[in-house]
């Protein structure tokens, strides 16, 4: 949960991305995104049990998503929900963020300093959180209609019978190519919306577009780096999904601290650290 009530007003819309002045370039190595999670996990190992705690509520939440998609016979869902996951994870990681910001400022770290976190910004995170949710749903739509454009209106055969379908058949590979395609674009976008949009909000006083349109601005100059981390993220993630998820109770926290040592090494000359740096 997060406790979005502020007393003060927020500054005005700035527009990021034309304000020519400003260097979004980090020239940062590809290799800083392992030494992101190698800090993410000295966080970790900080009051692990607070980290393994928010691990195991997120865990028992995702449990309860797939036991409903199974129960209620939506499993033609499931796929595009796994991967919709992705999409609003970094809104999910913001008590993880706010463990490790208090952890490098020498504040005191509780539970529920992560379950109920004070908002800097404000109400502006709910505005992310919601455009992050139409995200997700808009792809479980194209992903349906992908389904129907190859396979015509008949219902869904079911898990057991569509991957021999999907893997065995050129109708199934093509579905898969194009629907990788169309969800990689999804991703792409909210991941370089959010990425640093979600920590920017929880720490300084910002707008929403200010803040997702900074975020885009620094993945676009960075993207060495940043598909680096990207390709760390969900080969991770396929690692929980392997496991039925329950890795997830580690590897979520543990990329919840790095994505926030990420955005301190991006968000500007300030507050840059010097590891990584090319000389």
């Amino acid at each position: 949960m997060v406790n979005s009530k502020t007393t003060d007003t927020l500054p005005p819309v700035l527009p990021p991305l034309a304000a020519s002045r400003t260097n979004w370039r980090r020239d940062l190595k590809p290799t800083v995104a392992l030494l992101w999670l190698s800090a993410g996990w000295r966080d970790f190992v900080r009051r692990p049990e607070l980290s393994i705690a928010y691990g195991v509520l997120l865990f028992l939440v995702s449990l309860l998503v797939l036991f409903s998609i199974f129960h209620l016979e939506y499993d033609y869902v499931l796929f595009p929900a796994l991967s919709g996951f992705l999409v609003v994870a970094p809104l999910a990681a913001t008590g993880l963020y706010e463990k490790s910001r208090r952890l490098a400022s020498g504040e005191p770290v509780s539970f529920v300093n992560m379950a109920f976190v004070r908002i800097r910004s404000g109400g502006q995170i709910v505005f992310v959180g919601l455009l992050l949710c139409l995200l997700m749903m808009l792809w479980n739509r194209a992903a349906i209609l992908l389904y129907a454009l190859f396979f015509g209106l008949r219902p869904f055969p079911g898990l057991d019978e569509i991957l021999p379908v999907l893997l065995g058949t050129p109708m199934g590979w093509m579905l898969l190519i194009v629907g990788t395609l169309t969800g990689g674009l999804f991703a792409a976008f909210s991941f370089s919306i959010s990425v640093f949009a979600i920590p920017r909000l929880l720490e300084e006083r910002t707008d929403a577009f200010t803040a997702m349109g900074q975020s885009m601005a620094l993945v676009w100059n960075n993207l060495q780096v940043m598909l680096s981390w990207a390709f760390l993220v969900v080969a991770l993630f396929i690692f929980c999904a392997a496991t039925g998820f329950v890795a997830l109770i580690v590897v979520f926290p543990l990329l919840g601290h790095a994505t926030w040592h990420a955005f301190t090494t991006m968000r500007g000359p300030a507050a840059e650290h010097s590891y990584g740096r090319r000389e």
